[in-house]
């Protein structure tokens, strides 16, 4: 019989707000937002403690909807520089029981301890002292999942939250994965959760129903990945140098912008940080996208490929001027820029691209 593999999935409460109570002990106790400010047009929330949490306030919630709902709540900006640090700390704990890791972001990574360093042969117990670890040196909690492939490891990572570890096992999937609504299962988005709800299927036990021909005549070529899934079957490897598929950068502002010299302006400020940021990563692109989100909050991209990957900033800069010039924004008002490159060169060496992940989605595409 074939060895099953070991995956923990490894998620931070909080984090952001997490280590912000932890620096600052005034936050602590207290119901905590992350993000841009209430005040004017642009603030989002990042993350909010748990505190906040209670009152309805989630993630990429405009601000001024989060104090409506809490008034009392505190808004602090996001130090991404503190966030990075701690989260090479976390990974530091990590490789001491493994070195097959996947960052997903600043505060979430898979491990597979199949053959972890120390011996310790139980999953289980290699998930205890990651966490303990992490409280005793970093003051941060974190929740853990335990299963023998990627899907489920995460599924049950995120079921007794906060400082929760679920061991979901070989025997126990099956059982598991009928009860699970359409919605968590791994690849199914909000359109396709809603498309399968209006054909009756609910949960994975609706879905089991069907063949995988059938899978395929309602959801295409994707059928064949829902019907392994709905069975717990993930034979995803954790991937510990996960190539980057995009980078991108974006700008909320506090007073929407009308004029095209302004907007060329704030682009070229983006493309800067943009070409800092590819270059640090060594990845170039062949695809430029510019994002546009105005004050109705309706959002379009507009993009523009090239023959050649790229990452020179004059180019760059080129490419996303021309993509403004073509875009009709008469009468509109721009409240969100980004720039992004996707469509990527594989590099010859990228180290710690998913650890910076996070910081650079949330505030982009």
């Amino acid at each position: 019989m074939a060895e099953h593999r070991k995956i923990i999935h490894i998620d931070m409460d909080a984090f952001y707000a997490s280590v912000e109570q932890r620096d600052f002990p005034e936050y602590r106790g207290k119901p905590l937002v992350v993000g841009g400010p209430p005040e004017g047009r642009g603030g989002v929330v990042a993350t909010a403690s748990y505190e906040a949490r209670k009152y309805g306030i989630r993630s990429a919630m405009p601000s001024r909807t989060a104090q409506r709902l809490c008034p009392a709540a505190i808004f602090v900006y996001p130090r991404f520089d503190a966030y990075k640090a701690v989260s090479r700390q976390i990974r530091e704990i990590f490789r001491r029981y493994t070195d097959i890791i996947e960052p997903l972001s600043l505060d979430e990574a898979y491990l597979d301890v199949t053959h972890d360093k120390q011996g310790i042969g139980s999953a289980i117990s290699i998930a205890k002292h990651i966490k303990q670890a992490i409280r005793d040196e970093l003051q941060l909690t974190a929740s853990a999942g335990v299963s023998v492939n990627k899907f489920v490891a995460k599924i049950a990572s995120d079921m007794n939250k906060p400082d929760g570890l679920t061991f979901i096992g070989p025997s126990k999937i099956e059982a598991f994965m009928e009860q699970l609504p359409v919605e968590k299962f791994f690849g199914v988005g909000k359109v396709t959760a809603a498309k399968m709800k209006s054909m009756g299927f609910h949960t994975g036990a609706d879905l089991k129903e069907l063949s995988e021909a059938a899978m395929v005549q309602r959801f295409g070529k994707t059928g064949k990945f829902y019907y392994q899934i709905v069975r717990g079957i993930d034979r995803r490897e954790v991937q510990p140098h996960r190539a980057a598929k995009s980078l991108s950068v974006e700008d909320t502002y506090q007073e929407d912008l009308t004029m095209p010299e302004e907007m060329r302006g704030e682009l070229g400020k983006l493309v800067v940080r943009l070409v800092s940021r590819l270059r640090k990563a060594q990845l170039r692109g062949r695809t430029v996208t510019v994002k546009f989100k105005f004050h109705d909050f309706t959002i379009i991209t507009r993009s523009q490929s090239f023959p050649e990957p790229i990452n020179e900033e004059q180019r760059l800069l080129h490419a996303a001027m021309q993509i403004l010039e073509r875009t009709d924004l008469s009468g509109k008002r721009v409240r969100l820029l980004g720039v992004g490159v996707s469509n990527m060169e594989t590099p010859a060496a990228v180290q710690d691209i998913a650890s910076g992940a996070r910081d650079v989605q949330l505030k982009l595409f």
